[in-house]
This record gives C-alpha cells, structure tokens and sequence, in this order.
C-alpha cells in the first residue's frame, strides 16, 4: 500500500538540466582555403621574416592558418639555431632515439617543429619539437622545417598543450614550475597573477611539486598529489610574489617526505614488504582524509604541519598485512620510494 503523503513532506525540486552544448554548424568558423593565403603579411610576420633570412634561414611561405586567422611563417632554419624551450621537461633519448631510428625509414622530414624567436638568445625556440630536433640532429641534419610564430607568449600556451609524448608527474610538475619561473622573470608577466596562466599551469599542484623535484628529483610526488590538489589553488596574485612562498611549502613537503619515509623504514622493520608503503602512510597521516570535497579548502601548511606530527608518531604496529593487500588493489597511488 503506497505511503500516504505527510503534510510536512516536501516535493523536491528538480535537478536542473545541464545546457546542451550548441553544435558548431560545419564549414562555419575560421578561413575558407583561398583565404588562407590571401592578404598582406601583417607588420609582425614581415619583421619575423627579414629575421628569419638574418639568421641564414629561408622563408618558404607566409599565411593565416585557418582558424583564428593569425600570421604563420613557414620556414626552414639552420638547426644550430633552433633550441627546445628552457622550461619545458627533460629530453627522454630513447623516444628521440625511436624517433632517429623511424625517420630514416620513411626518407623525410614530414613533421615542422613550432619555433618562437627567442629575443634573449637571437635563436629560435621550439615549444613542442625538442624530439625531433635531436633526432634530426643525431642524423647529422642541416637544417629544420618550422612553424614560426610571431607572438612569443603563445609559446606558453602551445607547451601545455603539447602531446608529442605523455608526461608522468615529474616531467609536468617540472615543466610548470620551469615555465612559471621564466614568466616571474619576463618583466611583461611577472605581475599578472597565477591564475591568468590557468590553462598553461592546469593545477596549482604541479607548482608546488615542482619545487619538490627540483630539490630532489627522487620526490614522491605522486604520494602526496591528492593532498596537495585538495589543499592547493591558483592564486590572485602576482607571480613573482607568489613563487617564493610556494618554495617554502615546497621545503615543508620535502621535510614531510623525510618522515614519512622514516616511517615506512619502521613498516620494513616490522616485517612489511610492499611497494605501497609509502601512500599506506600517507593515508593513515592525511587529516582531510575524511573531509568531504567542497566548502573551503583546508589550509595546505596547516595539512602539511599536521602530517609532519603524524609521520613522526607512526605505529606500525598499528598496520595490518590487510591493509597492505587493500593498497595493492585499488593501486591509487604512484610510490617511488
């Protein structure tokens, strides 16, 4: 028999329906493909251009790529004067290897680099090609093909984007705090705030941790992301105010990391043998493990004191072999202890 409606009871209200999303109607946005081509270069490309030829390179074409309608130069460049982007991660030789190894097979260079001019250096910088040129180098080229860009900020922009090879935490929180220090230090953007580069940064962790890794590129960053993630914003504030504090948690975080791997030194004493010792004690030392998401972040020094106290109180004897083996399972967390 249905219940009978109290008075009090309430109807709730609906869920409020999500827009739809408006489908971009084909053929509607950017250049038609003669437009592309059509139009004098504008003051910018032109500069670019005469540098270009300075520079012993040569200029194969000028045009406005498709969609937004901006100035490209199209040019081929002496490879000793092109140079990867100084903020951007480490070089892995083996996928540059792979790729020296594959290129020869096919017989061209069919992939430009994206090149900005670099006006400190006179060289040009690639954002997004540091693999293919040192394949091209260790193949003994002459010269490279590229994109060149006038507006050397979308450098930036282009880097976050970049896909050429998946990142693991340690080369992105590198490559962010690489780039933030090369902003803080551009008089043009060292006052605009952490969040104006929202899209280049992606998280307000990988800042922090990228301090972490500086310092020690051993850090287990990954035990302590979802931490920071939690804790951690981008601020409202200029960057060349905000990346000093920022080293200062990152000190707190490398002086936690000294605990806590004390404490999984005391878990090995007790007989335990894992690979997940370490976020097991993160875990158990986490005071917003409970604290639902929402609401006001929790302060992140505060979070990072109250760990610190925590990891030097760790009672293994307070561990179970089945917590180890509920660790393994869900292998949430990286550990590279």
């Amino acid at each position: 028999m249905p219940r009978k409606k109290a008075d009090g009871d309430a109807k709730k209200p609906a869920a409020p329906k999500k827009p739809r999303k408006k489908k971009v109607e084909a053929g509607s946005v950017g250049l038609t493909a003669t437009e592309v081509s059509e139009g004098s270069s504008s003051r910018e490309a032109s500069a670019l251009a005469e540098t270009i030829r300075d520079s012993g390179g040569a200029v194969l074409a000028s045009y406005r790529e498709p969609l937004g309608g901006h100035w490209v130069v199209f040019a081929s460049l002496p490879i000793d004067k092109v140079e990867p982007t100084p903020y951007q991660r480490e070089l892995s030789k083996a996928h540059a290897d792979r790729l020296a190894g594959v290129i020869p097979k096919v017989g061209r260079f069919l992939d430009p680099v994206i090149a900005v001019r670099d006006p400190a250096t006179d060289k040009f910088i690639t954002p997004n090609g540091m693999h293919r040129l040192n394949a091209m180098r260790a193949l003994g080229a002459k010269a490279i093909t590229a994109l060149v860009l006038p507006e050397h900020e979308v450098a930036f922009r282009i880097l976050a984007l970049n896909t050429e090879k998946a990142h693991n935490l340690k080369d992105k929180a590198l490559e962010v705090v690489r780039m933030a220090r090369a902003l803080a230090a551009d008089p043009a953007t060292a006052q605009k705030h952490e969040t104006d580069f929202a899209l280049e940064f992606e998280n307000a962790a990988f800042l922090t941790i990228g301090f972490c890794y500086e310092q020690n590129g051993r850090f287990s960053g990954g035990a302590y992301q979802s931490v920071v993630s939690r804790c951690d914003a981008l601020r409202e504030e200029a960057l060349e105010d905000t990346l000093p504090e920022r080293e200062k948690i990152a000190a707190q975080l490398l002086e936690l990391d000294t605990h806590v791997t004390a404490a999984v030194a005391r878990l090995k004493e007790a007989g335990f043998t894992s690979g997940y010792l370490k976020p097991i004690v993160v875990a158990r030392i986490n005071p917003i493990r409970f604290v639902k998401p929402g609401g006001d972040r929790p302060d992140l020094e505060k979070t990072i004191a109250k760990m610190i106290e925590g990891a030097k109180k760790f009672d293994p004897s307070k561990v179970k072999a089945a917590d180890i083996a509920i660790a393994a399972a869900s292998a949430g967390s990286s550990s590279d202890e």
